[in-house]
């Protein structure tokens, strides 16, 4: 018996670990490191002439290229499957480089994807110049939900009294954000107008503005968010990822205030299905992204959340929780927003104040699977959870 085994290797940190525990020499690290780290990168709608190019490099520097069956025939495209180590692909990017058909392009686009799997730490600067800092611990947002009808607190903090209160005792139990809101998003809620909202929201804000607390506002509308920054909030939380009010975009730029874009099929594109799940929530989001840029919100400024439960039934939620890392190829911070969701009492058959222990797994599965941000509304079990879970993937030897 020797003790032969796998291991998992998840980049080229975890990498230098392996080779100094071999005792390997310190100058083979450059060469070694590139060939120890394994990436699967899929390709979508690729025209049958690239593909087979693709295929043909990719073989030809050692890894593989999966294509389907009948794109050999140069006739319409396919999806790609891209195999290899860094090194392959390092070699792969240069030779697309010089290729015809866009491919230097599509070059530019994988690097993109394999730079941003190795990116461990951020900071977000904040209007009031506050620093939200994504260094490895998970951060915890705290649900505030200032509605009557919300689907699992509504009712509890109506009073300014009684949701400044709140806020603070999250702030004790360990949340890192508080998340305002003041309009239901649950489905089948009727939307109450901007007046009503602000309503709500701003007495809150004007109490907590002064102390050591990041607040984000849950809100879609321009003038909602105008008057939340006036007020002294950092963040905001849109879940319409600037599709539902198009006045949004130009108040993030002018505040310079960093955005939650949480993808949606429920409040519009209600009866699209999905044939590819991960990357249309995907194409999606970057569609978001790229507006914010083009209106002068630096990319650096903008989060990122797959929006659990909008639009999607059991089985994709599941998938979205199971598959959550994939979404680090956009490059930016990754928000889960799981807490006593539908489908954790869909999945353990529970009402929605019995599914404390089902959002606690979904929190240590985010934080496992890359979740820089985790939305709750159980703060002091869920920091509990996302610390021990963080330090076991922060492990190493």
């Amino acid at each position: 018996m020797q003790g032969h085994h796998a291991v998992l290797i998840r980049d080229e940190g975890e990498a230098k670990i392996f080779l100094q525990e071999i005792g390997v020499d310190a100058g083979a690290y450059k060469y070694m490191l590139p060939k120890a780290v394994y990436r699967c990168i899929k390709l979508k709608n690729i025209p049958g002439k690239s593909a087979l190019i693709i295929k043909q490099e990719m073989l030809s520097k050692g890894g593989e290229a999966a294509l389907k069956r009948d794109v050999f025939s140069l006739e319409g495209s396919t999806d790609i499957l891209l195999m290899g180590n860094l090194k392959h692909y390092c070699l792969l990017i240069e030779k697309l480089k010089v290729q015809p058909f866009g491919l230097k392009n599509l070059a530019a686009e994988i690097q993109d994807i394999l730079d941003a799997l190795q990116i461990s730490g951020r900071k977000i600067e904040l209007p009031d110049g506050k620093t939200l800092k994504l260094e490895g611990q998970p951060l915890i947002m705290g649900i505030l939900n200032l509605t009557p009808d919300s689907f699992y607190d509504g009712g509890r903090y109506l009073k300014v009294e009684k949701a400044v209160a709140r806020a603070r005792e999250m702030r004790a139990e360990g949340a890192d954000i508080i998340d305002i809101g003041g309009a239901s998003s649950r489905p089948n809620s009727l939307m109450i107008d901007e007046e009503e909202e602000m309503n709500r929201i701003l007495p809150v804000l004007e109490k907590l503005a002064g102390e050591d607390i990041i607040i984000s506002v849950d809100t879609f509308r321009a003038n909602v968010a105008r008057a939340s920054l006036e007020k002294g909030a950092h963040i905001i939380n849109d879940i319409g990822r600037l599709q539902l009010d198009p006045s949004l975009m130009a108040v993030l730029a002018d505040y310079q205030a960093p955005v939650v874009l949480m993808h949606n099929r429920m409040q519009f594109n209600q009866n699209r299905s999905y044939e590819d799940l991960i990357s249309e929530i995907i194409v999606e989001l970057q569609e978001s992204i790229a507006q914010a840029e083009r209106a002068g919100l630096g990319k650096e400024k903008i989060i990122i959340d797959p929006g659990i439960g909008f639009g999607k039934n059991l089985d994709e939620n599941r998938l979205i929780i199971k598959r959550l890392w994939e979404f680090k190829s956009l490059g930016r911070p990754l928000l889960l927003g799981a807490s006593r969701k539908t489908f954790i009492g869909q999945t353990l058959g529970l009402e929605v104040d019995e599914r404390l222990e089902g959002s606690l797994a979904v929190v240590a599965l985010g934080v496992v699977n890359g979740a820089d941000i985790i939305r709750v509304h159980d703060v002091k079990e869920s920091k509990r959870v996302a610390m021990m879970s963080a330090a076991v993937v922060k492990q190493d030897g």
